[in-house]
């Protein structure tokens, strides 16, 4: 399956969906056609210029999501909380390809309507995630802030141009959980959608404030591609530190554009986020309990096991073989 659409203030997603598959919308909700799978995607319109799309579903072949960015600029702002247990492919206009899931630094991800990208979700896997489309003009009444700057003054004022990552935290995989089991037909429940709606609005900007005040600058696609490639290599093999000069040379870039481009898209420096990464994965592994608390720090690149139990206890406050004999889950 594919689809491809362009976002602007026109929009209705469900409305497309529906005309390109030629299935029926019954009280703002499509039901996938058995030929297809199972699931559902249901619109919530929260106010004029805040709505909601839940998408929940299994479908027996793959599923191409394209977004063409806009030709000109409009103040649409698209918000993705994926929800997925089985990571899902992000792709630019090129190959490089990006996990996005909750348990990774890029089950968030906000952008500019001038930007494209593209979602690849595997057959046969659970699909579960929320789109936020919001005007500008109503998510600066949503937030309410007096005095907005740094990051969140770029995407209220800018047009075009950004593109932010963050990462799923407990709190909005909660409220996310919330919105997409919510099944009762009651006269409050459009109190109910708009309020979950706002929280995880709240929570994603709770965290994108918490950001370093850095300078802003202008991305483009073929920035966005080279970001990508640079994470994709970061991630091939967790048991290798990243080579700045090296990535800096593949990309094209300097290396003092590349730094500041990786922080100000996915929030953090590249050896931060190549760290959490090995974390999160060690995290995985001793969860399986596939390998060894020693096998997964040789695995990952660690000789002195000392020093891989004292980062994985500074990252998630346990140390590694007692959260390989628990049954915490880390978010």
């Amino acid at each position: 399956m594919y689809f491809e659409f362009t976002v602007n203030d026109s929009f209705d997603f469900l409305t497309s969906f529906a005309g390109k598959f030629a299935v029926k919308i019954e009280n703002n909700e499509l039901k996938i056609p058995e030929v297809f799978g199972r699931g559902s995607i249901k619109r919530i319109h929260l106010e004029p210029n805040f709505k909601l799309i839940i998408h929940q579903y299994k479908l027996n072949q793959d599923f191409i999501l394209k977004r063409l960015g806009s030709e000109t600029p409009n103040d649409m702002l698209t918000i993705i909380f994926n929800n997925n247990d089985t990571p899902v492919s992000l792709l630019s206009n090129g190959n490089n390809e990006i996990e996005f899931s909750r348990n990774n630094a890029s089950a968030i991800q906000i952008a500019s309507s001038d930007l494209a990208s593209l979602i690849r979700f595997p057959a046969n896997t659970e699909i579960c995630f929320a789109v936020i489309n919001i005007e500008k003009s109503s998510l600066n009444s949503l937030l309410s802030i007096l005095e907005p700057g740094g990051i969140v003054q770029h995407i209220l004022n800018k047009n075009s141009g950004f593109l932010y990552y963050e990462s799923m935290t407990l709190d909005i995989q909660k409220t996310l959980k919330g919105l997409t089991e919510y099944e009762q037909d009651s006269k409050l429940k459009n109190l109910f959608y708009r309020h979950k709606a706002s929280e995880i609005v709240f929570f994603l900007f709770e965290k994108l404030l918490q950001r370093e005040a850095i300078r802003h600058n202008q991305i483009n696609q073929a920035d966005i591609d080279q970001l990508f490639m640079i994470r994709t290599s970061i991630l091939a093999d967790l048991s290798l530190n990243p080579h700045l000069p090296d990535l800096s040379e593949r990309s094209g870039m300097s290396e003092t554009k590349m730094k500041s481009l990786f922080k100000q898209v996915f929030g953090d420096s590249i050896y931060n986020y190549y760290q959490k990464a090995r974390m999160e994965q060690a995290a995985f592994l001793l969860k399986q309990r596939r390998l060894s608390v020693s096998q997964t720090g040789y695995q990952l690149g660690f000789s002195n096991l000392s020093h891989f139990s004292r980062l994985f206890e500074k990252y998630h406050g346990i140390k590694p073989k007692k959260y390989s004999l628990s049954d915490r889950t880390i978010y």
